[in-house]
């Protein structure tokens, strides 16, 4: 292992999958009788709380199912599996981040619980991490998953005007990344002095792409840090939102707990045209405009700290499995 790869394992600033792990298999093997015998008690912190209609609007946008919802029931049946009889997926983050809710209710209720990065609807009622933007999305119920490499905020001492005026990017490619390709086919091997691009896999087709990582710390030295969607989501967007540098994609069309379809553009982070035609021109303007630039990442922040109060969101992701059981299997305890 060279130095680079060593100082990159050391310092990435990312969540520690290790500690994550250790607390999970915890979870996991604490008896569930003690969750279950508190659900009422959780649930009924909802009415002691003066942001009750915020947590019911959140409630709403993740779980869209109503009691008049219509779906097909046999089928549901068919593909639904009791919480108790949940298999572990290969995926062990959508399993633990999942079951650290189910647990509160009882195992012999009924779900469909899909892992990995969707971007599809269901056709029956699913609990998914993440879900497309688009129009007759109920059947995608959002939990609050894979959060141990989403849900990532950072402490930024360095000031916007500080940075470098250039827009970063250190990301993977691949079959379902072509926004990516794009991209790269515009701004990678320095074409613009403006951009910084490069892949940290190596692609057959331009292995001279590639550059190592780079540090969550070594990306707050540039004012714009590119936020582009990958298979699902841009993992980075939670923490570059955090940050004291600005995001920059074209328009989101997929969507996960953080609720990317209620970002407003040019007010939350920079949105650019999907072949990045205008990048340099949108990077211009707001070096030209610092008191501007300045106003998007304090929205950005207040829209960060939205979800940093723990007890608040795990009470929403409560609220989300209840109505969710409610609606599928016609009660919840």
């Amino acid at each position: 292992m060279n130095f680079r790869k060593l100082y990159y394992l050391r310092h990435n600033g990312k969540n520690s999958n290790l500690l994550y792990f250790i607390k999970a298999y915890i979870r996991e093997y604490t008896p569930k009788c003690f969750t279950r015998w508190m659900l009422n008690s959780e649930l009924k912190k909802l009415d002691e709380r003066e942001d009750r209609d915020y947590i019911l609007q959140r409630v709403d946008y993740y779980n869209k199912l109503t009691p008049t919802s219509q779906f097909d029931k046999q089928a549901w049946e068919k593909e639904a599996v009791n919480i108790s009889h949940q298999p572990m997926t290969r995926q062990k983050v959508y399993y633990f981040d999942a079951m650290e809710i189910a647990r509160y209710f009882s195992g012999k209720l009924k779900w469909i619980l899909l892992s990995g990065d969707v971007t599809h609807v269901p056709n029956v009622p699913t609990i998914i991490k993440s879900r497309p933007l688009v129009e007759n999305n109920q059947n995608s119920v959002v939990l609050k998953m894979e959060k141990v490499r989403h849900f990532l905020f950072v402490d930024d001492k360095k000031p916007w005007r500080n940075k470098k005026n250039v827009a970063i990017f250190r990301g993977d490619l691949g079959a379902r990344k072509q926004n990516r390709d794009v991209f790269m086919e515009r701004f990678a091997d320095g074409q613009s002095p403006m951009v910084d691009a490069a892949s940290t896999n190596v692609i057959d087709a331009h292995p001279e792409w590639h550059a190592q990582k780079m540090t969550i710390e070594e990306h707050l030295d540039y004012k714009f840090i590119m936020s582009l969607e990958g298979n699902d989501v841009a993992s980075n967007l939670k923490w570059v939102m955090s940050s004291n540098s600005i995001a920059v994609t074209p328009k989101h069309t997929v969507e996960t707990w953080f609720m990317e379809g209620t970002l407003i553009p040019n007010y939350h982070y920079i949105e650019v045209k999907d072949d990045f035609s205008d990048l340099e021109e949108r990077l211009t303007y707001y070096i030209e405009h610092p008191e501007e630039a300045e106003a998007i990442i304090r929205h950005a922040h207040e829209y960060v700290d939205q979800f940093r109060d723990l007890k608040r969101e795990k009470l929403i992701s409560l609220l989300v499995l209840k109505r969710y059981f409610s609606i599928t299997n016609g009660r919840y305890q």
